[in-house]
């Protein structure tokens, strides 16, 4: 059998930030969802210190594809070498080297290298990759460079629920409640598509009766109880946004947890809220919206359960015959 071809790539950007900003964001791949478009989900394995093994989600060419990768971390030298351990259906083989190097003048140069190999020696996936990758640098860029006031932007929303009924039920309304029009709060009019069990989307109808458009992703997974989604179209002010629904079973029933993280999209906050509006603002209006669609949603969770276990009372027991 031939060998396959080895494709060699590198990639180098400019950013204006020091190294450690720059090398942070990369090292810190579980908030890759939230500020990189195509990542949906971050799953570490196992991995303790400068080791990390991770199992990642993306979307890539209207699907959703995932890829085990292993990672070594030098801090001291801003280095991040990966290998891909389980590889997407895009590549045979997958490794490369992320680098840092601070400038004398405070900005820093981001490199990129890359070793892999391609099915059937696609060299047109190579072309896609390589404009992957410059969307996902340009992204970095641009987080980076805001690094002053980056805590500023992101924004976490988190509720929980107590419910008295079998987690089965919580976590069925959950996994099915978007594929019933109207029910989940501030997604009327979204339908639930699932092609593959366990991975969904939500689409909302394109303008004049065309062709829909992908409002968000989310993977369940069923065995832990827990439900992860990206928002693939954000809404006003937000430029990026992921969460996850948890069910977390006790003896007498269930604690259901949801968390919500968002990056304010500070060009949009003038335009939304008016010219006196700043990001404290964004914030509030951001973190209100967000929290009351979550808080109706386990409500609704919440009703379904327990009205559908609601005990017998005594007075609507049967009496003697």
């Amino acid at each position: 059998m031939p060998v396959p071809a080895v494709h060699r790539t590198s990639h180098r950007i400019e950013v204006a930030a020091p190294a450690g900003v720059v090398y942070g964001l990369i090292a810190d791949a579980e908030r890759w969802p939230l500020f990189f478009a195509p990542n949906v989900h971050v799953e570490p394995l196992d991995g303790e210190g400068p080791a990390q093994r991770l199992r990642m989600w993306a979307r890539a060419q209207g699907r959703i594809t995932s890829w085990i990768t292993r990672r070594t971390l030098d801090p001291g030298a801003r280095r991040i070498s990966f290998c891909q351990e389980v590889t997407s259906a895009a590549v045979d083989s997958m490794r490369g080297l992320w680098n840092v190097e601070q400038r004398a003048d405070g900005w820093s140069l981001l490199t990129l290298e890359r070793e892999f190999s391609l099915p059937g020696g696609r060299l047109a996936a190579q072309s896609t990759g390589d404009a992957n990758i410059r969307a996902h640098l340009a992204s970095l860029k641009s987080l980076a460079e805001r690094w002053a006031h980056l805590d500023e932007l992101v924004v976490t929303v988190e509720d929980a629920v107590r419910i008295e009924g079998p987690s089965e039920l919580v976590y069925g309304f959950l996994y099915g409640a978007a594929a019933r029009p109207g029910t989940v709060p501030g997604v009327a009019g979204v339908q639930l598509v699932e092609h593959v069990p366990g991975i969904q989307t939500l689409c909302a109808p394109g303008p004049a009766g065309g062709a829909g458009h992908t409002v968000a992703v989310r993977l369940c997974f069923t065995h832990g109880g827990v439900i992860v989604y990206k928002v693939t179209e954000p809404p006003e002010l937000v430029s990026g946004q992921a969460g996850e629904w948890s069910v977390e079973p006790d003896p007498t029933g269930v604690t259901v947890r949801a968390r919500h993280r968002l990056v304010l999209d500070e060009h949009d906050v003038v335009r939304v809220l008016g010219e006196s509006a700043g990001l404290a603002d964004a914030r509030r209006h951001v973190r209100e919206r967000v929290g009351r669609e979550s808080a109706a949603l386990l409500r609704l969770a919440k009703r379904h359960a327990e009205d559908a276990v609601r005990p017998l009372t005594p007075s609507s027991l049967p009496g003697p015959s």
